[in-house]
């Protein structure tokens, strides 16, 4: 029986209750196989992204697959086999199946997250390469770039099509050696500033739907709108508005092309509620203003006859 594109069949009851918690909001998540061959060697099972309630609670004594999470936003604190670790932006932690596990939001700032969780006889050994020990954490360098491992193996995960899977597999592994080379790097004292820089950068990245002001990206990476803005002509070549602004229009391509729909439709999903603005906007970024990219987009799939040879 399928449920959520989930074999059921193939995993027992009392395991799917505990797979994903009820205490988020604007989550994503994909399942490529909940009951993985013993002798798999690195499979990947599932994925997500998950912007925490402020009663966001997990409490697990054990969870059928080896998983990694990684914060992009907010403050809590993980219990890792006994052990407590902090948890803040560019933080990234794992935990095996027979590890106990309880992690808890800051409730005034709440967690922003993505997971991966893992099954095979090399799991042990890939974690190991990349620094991972039960109950310890890494706060990585190259923190936009994990994000966007993260992202890009979510949104393929998301995907369907004969190639999904092994797009999967080798975005699992882009993400493992991302993951194995940003823990290599310890960050220098003069590089303190671009690692600050990247984990905005990150939070806008993974938030860029939901951001609004300034104040909002100071608040969950803890720096002061003035640094951020400096950070950001220093590195980016940009003020934060506009590297927002791009990528809010970058989204607002993709989701015109993919979904099409009303031009207000997709302006108010990313935050203009003038939709003549966001036009205006859209068009200054791309060269063409949304409702001709509808049209394009129509005139494309719409079959052709008597065409000439």
């Amino acid at each position: 029986m399928l449920r959520n594109g989930i074999n059921m069949s193939k995993i027992v009851r009392k395991d799917v209750a505990g797979l994903l918690s009820k205490q988020v909001s604007d989550a994503r998540y994909f399942f490529l196989n909940l009951a993985p061959p013993r002798t798999a060697r690195l499979e990947l099972v599932m994925g997500g992204y998950e912007h925490c309630n402020p009663d966001y609670v997990v409490s697990r004594s054990r969870f059928p697959y080896t998983s990694i999470e990684y914060v992009v936003s907010g403050r809590g604190y993980a219990i890792i086999g006994g052990h407590r670790i902090e948890l803040q932006p560019g933080v990234i932690f794992a935990y095996r199946p027979s590890t106990s596990h309880e992690i808890y939001t800051a409730p005034n700032d709440v967690l922003v997250k993505y997971f991966v969780s893992m099954s095979g006889v090399e799991v042990s050994a890939r974690l190991q390469r990349c620094r991972f020990i039960p109950g310890e954490a890494h706060i990585l360098a190259l923190h936009a770039e994990v994000a966007g491992a993260f992202e890009a193996l979510l949104h393929e995960g998301e995907r369907s099509g004969p190639r999904r899977d092994a797009l999967c597999r080798v975005l699992l592994d882009f993400l493992l050696l991302k993951i194995e080379d940003a823990a290599s790097l310890a960050a220098h004292p003069n590089e303190r500033a671009r690692e600050a820089f990247l984990r905005c950068k990150a939070y806008i990245d993974a938030e860029t739907e939901n951001i609004r002001t300034l104040s909002e990206i100071a608040h969950a990476v803890g720096a002061e709108a003035s640094s951020i803005c400096r950070w950001f002509r220093r590195y980016q070549g940009v003020s934060p508005y506009q590297y927002l602004l791009r990528r809010r229009m970058n989204l607002a391509a993709e989701r015109l092309i993919e979904h099409g729909g009303l031009v207000k439709e997709t302006a108010s999903h990313l935050g203009f509620t003038d939709p003549f603005h966001f036009s205006h906007q859209f068009k200054a970024m791309h060269g063409i203003a949304p409702s001709e990219l509808l049209r394009y987009n129509r005139s494309q799939a719409t079959p052709r006859t008597n065409q000439s040879r």
